[in-house]
C-alpha cells in the first residue's frame, strides 16, 4: 500500500519535497494557503529567479543547523539541482557563479514544477489553510483538518515557510504547528532587508546607489561587516551589504543592544591612503570651490551631504576650508556612523531567520519529538545569504525531506 504523505506548504521547498516524496512512490497531498502554489518564487532574483550559486556550503547560512546544512546540501547539492531542473526542461544560465534559468524568468521554474506536480498526479489543494495537525496514535497517523474536511496520513512535511513576505503565505503559521508537537522556535527577525536608521539626512541622498562597505557594530563591538553596492532611501540603508547584515542587527535590536553602522564611501582607502589623496588634491585644485573640489569622488549627493554635515560651504575654497573641518570630511568619507534604529520589517524581508531548532530534527529533517514529521524550507532556523543560497536550501532540503518521509526513513 502507497505511503500517504501531506506537505503543508506549496512553496519551493513544499513543492520539490512533493515531487521528489512522489518520485520514490507515495501518494502526496500538498494543502497551499494561497490560491496558487509558489507565489514567493516569482518575486526571487528580481524576477530573474536566482535559483543556486556554483560557490556553495554551509559558510554560507547562518542559524543553529550549519553543521545539518553541511550534510543536507551534501546529498543534494548544486549539481544535483542543476540536472533537477535540466531534467524538467530548463536550460540554465550562470553569470559569475550565479545560476538563472536561460528565459531570465521566475515563472519558468514555477511553471517546470508545476507541470511536475501535474505529471506526477499529486493532489494540489489551495486556499487551504492548515489549521489543525495531530498524531493518532492507534491509527498511528497524523490526522489533519482543513475546511471541515479531515485525512490522514502516514508523514507529514511542514513547509509553511517562516514570517518573511506574509503576503506569500509565510504568516508564521508552521511555527505554531511545530510548536503543538514539543518544537522549541528560535525567535524569528527579518533576513535580508533594510535597515532602518534614525537620522533625517537620507532624505537628501534618497535613490543613490555606490560601492560601499558596512560595518555593523552592536553596543560598539564589531558584529558583521560587508562591502558592496549599496542603496540609500529615505529611511536608510538597502541593497546586499544592508541586507547581509540585517540578521544579525535584528537580533541585537532584540536583545536591546545599540546598533550602529559605519558606512564607507571609499572601501578602497584606509586613513592614510585617504589623507594623502586629498593633499595630493588640494596642491592641485585648492582654488576650486569644495563643491567643484570634490566633484568625480563619489556621488555629489553624497558629497554634498558630508560637506553640510562637516560644518563646510559649498561654496567655500578648498585651500580656505580650516583643518578639523577638513579632517571631519575625510573621517565621514571613510565611516559615516549612522544609529540603525530597526529593519524593514517581515513584510519586505526576502527571507526569515529563526525558526523550528535545527537540534531537534535528524540528518533526515524529522523531527526527533514526533516520527514521521519533516521539515523543510525556512521554516528550519536556517537561512542563507543573498546569492541563491536560500533557494538552494529549499530544494536541498526538500529533496531530503521529501525522499525520507515517502520511505520513512528515520
Amino acid at each position: 500500500m502507497e505511503r500517504q504523505v501531506a506537505v503543508i506548504g506549496g512553496g519551493a521547498a513544499g513543492m520539490t519535497a512533493a515531487i521528489q516524496a512522489a518520485g520514490e512512490g507515495a501518494a502526496v497531498t500538498v494543502y497551499e494557503r494561497n490560491d496558487r502554489v509558489g507565489k514567493k518564487i516569482l518575486s526571487t532574483g528580481n524576477g530573474r529567479c536566482n535559483f543556486s550559486n556554483e560557490a556553495m556550503g554551509a559558510e554560507f547560512y547562518h542559524g543553529s543547523g550549519k553543521a545539518l546544512a553541511d550534510g543536507v546540501l551534501s546529498a543534494f547539492g548544486v549539481a544535483q539541482t542543476k540536472d533537477f531542473f535540466s531534467s524538467l526542461g530548463m536550460r540554465i544560465r550562470e553569470r559569475d557563479g550565479y545560476l538563472y534559468p536561460a528565459s531570465d524568468q521566475a515563472s519558468t521554474v514555477l511553471d517546470l514544477l508545476r507541470y511536475e506536480l501535474d505529471r506526477r498526479q499529486i493532489a494540489v489543494h489551495t486556499e487551504a489553510a492548515v489549521q489543525t495537525l495531530s498524531f493518532e496514535q492507534g491509527r498511528n497517523q497524523f490526522w489533519t483538518g482543513c475546511h471541515g474536511k479531515e485525512a490522514y496520513y502516514d508523514a507529514v512535511i511542514l513547509c509553511c515557510g517562516g514570517k518573511a513576505a506574509p503576503n506569500t503565505g509565510s504568516d508564521g503559521s508552521g511555527f505554531r504547528l511545530a510548536k503543538r508537537f514539543g518544537h522549541r522556535i528560535v525567535r524569528p527577525v527579518p533576513a535580508l532587508a533594510a535597515l532602518v536608521c534614525k537620522e533625517p539626512f537620507y532624505k537628501q541622498v534618497t535613490g543613490v546607489r555606490c560601492d560601499a562597505e558596512l560595518t555593523l557594530l552592536a553596543a560598539g563591538k564589531e558584529a558583521g561587516r560587508e562591502r558592496g553596492e549599496l542603496q540609500l532611501t529615505d529611511y536608510g540603508l538597502s541593497g546586499i551589504p544592508a541586507f547581509q547584515i540585517c540578521r544579525t542587527a535584528g537580533y541585537a535590536l532584540l536583545d536591546k543592544k545599540p546598533v550602529t553602522v559605519r558606512v564607507s564611501f571609499l572601501p578602497d582607502f584606509d586613513e592614510g591612503a585617504c589623507s594623502a589623496f586629498f593633499r595630493q588634491r588640494l596642491a592641485a585644485h585648492g582654488e576650486d570651490e569644495m563643491d567643484v573640489f570634490l566633484t568625480g569622488i563619489v556621488n555629489k549627493k553624497i558629497n554634498r551631504l558630508l560637506m553640510k554635515l562637516s560644518g563646510i560651504r559649498e561654496s567655500e575654497r578648498a585651500k580656505d576650508v580650516p583643518a578639523a573641518a577638513f579632517e571631519r570630511l575625510q573621517k565621514m568619507y571613510l565611516g559615516l556612523e549612522t544609529a540603525v534604529v530597526g529593519t524593514n520589517g517581515f513584510d519586505r524581508a526576502q527571507v526569515c531567520a529563526g525558526g523550528v531548532d535545527c537540534g531537534e530534527v535528524t540528518e533526515h529533517l524529522m523531527s526527533k519529538k514526533q516520527p514521521g514529521l519533516y521539515f523543510a524550507g525556512e521554516i528550519l532556523d536556517i537561512d542563507g545569504l543573498c546569492g541563491g543560497y536560500n533557494l538552494q536550501w529549499a530544494w536541498s532540503s526538500g529533496t531530503v525531506a521529501g525522499k525520507a518521509a515517502a520511505g520513512d526513513v528515520r
